[in-house]
């Protein structure tokens, strides 16, 4: 592991299950970083940095952030930071960015998918970013489900012995295109507020805005979630078929938007984890990206990899913490 592969993004997969394999492992990674030059970043548990930066003798080169300021709540903000790391340290003069990182999945399997989803995700999105990622799992504590996704979005796997190809791994957009759509009970019930062919944007926004009105949580979490149900209903009206239709619920402790449109849908899985057009904003694609960053979690059901009763739906979710 001491010469970082030409070319792509390297992403390995560190699966250990103690704290003395973790630093065999990922000690030596860092360490070789540093000896050549490079930046090395630890985001990882406390328990794991501190072991990490001892292993180093306390190199002051060795740069350890809080997981979850590197993280972030949400994934395509994860992805944003980790860009913006790659070009502090390389604009100082890093040739590459070595980093050693172990996210907190949440608590549950909702949770779970959004993290699974990422670590398929920055194959693509973090491809040429000058960095080498290396994500440690800690098999006594992380769920089955995180474990198995874990071998089929790692193209290598890392071990005290060292870096070998993953027979598990998936092709990314393959990988994404067959994630399940999580069920939502809500959509099983009555809409507190639905509108069955949306023309008249304006009124739209007032109506979803008093309905939301009475949801017990912050302006700032009512008005994230209002403006990316208008960029998605917005985006089902320029892009795709008539009629566009909007449900809104809530629960004490969610508000879920459904907007659909008969329209083809996405054929793109990567869709919404960076701007369309790239860092140029002036051309416009954000609308999905936004949801993405304002929301827990946005699901795409139908179209040509998720077929249904037609047309395409996005469901907007945002939980009340």
């Amino acid at each position: 592991m001491g010469h970082p592969p030409a070319g792509g993004f390297p992403h390995d997969a560190l699966l250990y299950d103690s704290t003395d394999q973790l630093v065999a492992t990922a000690a030596p990674f860092l360490r070789a970083g540093l000896d050549a030059g490079e930046a090395a970043v630890v985001a990882a548990s406390p328990e794991g940095a501190t072991a990490l930066r001892e292993a180093l003798d306390g190199d002051p080169r060795l740069l350890v952030l809080d997981r979850g300021e590197a993280y972030q709540q949400r994934t395509p903000a994860a992805i944003t930071a980790f860009r913006r790391l790659a070009q502090q340290q390389t604009a100082g003069g890093a040739p590459r960015v070595r980093v050693v990182g172990e996210l907190d999945y949440g608590r549950t399997e909702r949770e779970w998918l959004e993290w699974e989803r990422y670590e398929s995700v920055i194959n693509e999105a973090l491809r040429g970013w000058d960095m080498w990622g290396v994500c440690a799992f800690d098999t006594r504590h992380s769920p089955e489900p995180v474990l198995a996704s874990a071998i089929r979005t790692h193209p290598h796997v890392v071990t005290p012995a060292g870096r070998t190809p993953n027979r598990g791994y998936t092709d990314p957009a393959e990988y994404l295109r067959a994630l399940p759509v999580p069920a939502e009970p809500l959509e099983r019930t009555p809409p507190r507020f639905a509108a069955a062919d949306v023309a008249d944007f304006i009124g739209l926004r007032h109506a979803v805005a008093a309905e939301l009105a009475a949801v017990p949580a912050s302006a700032d979490v009512v008005e994230d979630f209002l403006l990316a149900v208008d960029e998605m209903t917005s985006n089902a009206v320029r892009h795709g078929r008539p009629p566009v239709s909007l449900r809104l619920w809530t629960a004490p402790d969610r508000m879920v938007c459904t907007i659909s449109d008969g329209g083809p849908g996405w054929d793109d899985p990567f869709a919404g984890y960076g701007p369309a057009h790239g860092e140029d904003l002036s051309h416009g694609g954000m609308g999905l990206w936004l949801a993405r960053q304002l929301c827990d979690h946005v699901d795409i059901a139908g179209g040509e990899h998720h077929p249904g009763d037609g047309g395409v739906s996005v469901r907007l979710t945002t939980v009340l913490r």
